[in-house]
């Protein structure tokens, strides 16, 4: 029987960083997990063998290490067979349960956010400076989806991230004039691939893609989520009262999540 698997990525992290990740993910789930780290972070290594972690290790830099991703995790999958794989953030993730452990409706399945598009500056911001004006604008109406988590079938899974690996190639963000003049790195361009991967999942550039909504599916992304409500063991609901079983960007709401993250690393022994 085929495996599950989670890919994700921590360059340039403490390994405390990512204790809750880690030890929320394996208090539910058993199988396969794929942590790209720095050719350096010994540590961090140290710590993921202990949970049974597969390592890529890569001389990427950090800040490049989020358009860079996708061919190290398709060079990954090469000769391998899973089931359905999950890609993931990690330092601002955290786990209620296992991630798989549900009936997802497509191939591959994306994670809405709370806002339109053109309602958020980072994300339009992302989008202009990537595609152009036209796009954003035939993009605005779309609800953002979250490029820190997704779900699906290997097969899915793949086309997703050769499409990524084709459109960050094809279409660079544009950096403000006085970056180029310096030679110097945009800061507004992190965060870019946002604008590739709504390209990807709003123009149904891979069969069978479904959405779920922030309010109501099994992924909470905290930052634009209207409902906040914890039940009495502290864990995340959605408008069905059902704890959501990954948590994304809690860390945006620091003071709505102390408690339930405190509560969570009490439970973990997480020091």
């Amino acid at each position: 029987m085929r495996k599950n698997l989670v890919l994700t990525a921590a360059i340039g992290f403490h390994i405390s960083q990512l204790k809750l990740f880690i030890k929320s993910l394996r208090e539910y789930y058993k199988e396969e997990i794929c942590f790209i780290i720095g050719a350096n972070d010994k540590e961090i290594e140290r710590e993921l063998i202990k949970y049974n972690c597969e390592i890529v290790r890569t001389n990427i830099d950090k800040r490049d290490i989020q358009l860079k991703r996708y061919k190290i995790f398709l060079d990954f999958l090469k000769g391998k067979e899973f089931n359905n794989i999950l890609f993931c953030d990690s330092r601002d993730v955290y786990f209620q349960s296992n991630p798989f452990n549900y009936s997802y409706k497509g191939s591959i399945n994306f994670f809405l956010e709370d806002k339109k598009i053109g309602d958020c500056k980072f994300n339009s911001d992302w989008i202009s400076k990537t595609y152009g004006i036209q796009v954003l604008n035939e993009l605005s109406e779309k609800i953002i989806s979250c490029g820190g988590t997704i779900l699906g079938s290997q097969d899915s899974i793949e086309k997703f991230l050769k499409l990524m690996i084709d459109e960050t190639s094809k279409h660079k963000f544009k950096k403000r004039l006085k970056y180029i003049l310096t030679f110097r790195r945009d800061k507004g361009s992190r965060g870019s691939d946002q604008a590739h991967g709504n390209f990807i999942a709003h123009n149904n550039l891979i069969n069978d893609s479904y959405f779920y909504s922030n309010s109501n599916g099994p992924v909470a992304t905290v930052y634009h989520l209207k409902r906040i409500k914890f039940n009495e063991n502290y864990q995340l609901i959605n408008s069905s009262n059902q704890p959501y079983l990954i948590v994304h960007q809690y860390d945006k709401k620091w003071n709505m999540f102390s408690k339930a993250v405190d509560f969570l690393k009490y439970k973990l022994k997480i020091d």
